[in-house]
């Protein structure tokens, strides 16, 4: 895998109600099983303020969308992280994102 390519998953989670916590639950175990993947770079995850049951986490990786489909969607511990969902969650919207440029700090090798 190339460490020059950064892909960005932004997705949003709209999560079934008196959910919320056990959802929040679930994906913080699935992030402190990735956080040490030598493609990991950064995840920020975010209630949305205008839609109580709506979540956003913001992941960026090295790589492609080819390769984190290859090399992360497989790992194990995402097995039980998607089986889980159907009950935790109404919907999910994935962005694939590239970047392309940055202010404010060095998560990229972008510089504006």
């Amino acid at each position: 895998m190339s460490t020059d390519n950064q892909v960005i998953l932004n997705i949003r989670f709209k999560i079934k109600p008196g959910k919320k916590e056990e959802f929040r639950d679930s994906l913080f175990a699935l992030i402190n099983n990735f956080r040490d993947e030598p493609a990991f770079v950064n995840a920020i995850v975010s209630d949305d303020l205008d839609q109580s049951n709506d979540l956003v986490i913001y992941e960026i990786w090295r790589g492609t969308r080819d390769s984190w489909i290859k090399e992360e969607l497989i790992k194990p511990y995402r097995a039980e992280y998607e089986g889980a969902l159907s009950s935790l969650i109404e919907d999910r919207n994935v962005s694939w994102l590239e970047p392309i440029g940055e202010w404010g700090s060095t998560l990229t090798h972008l510089r504006q």
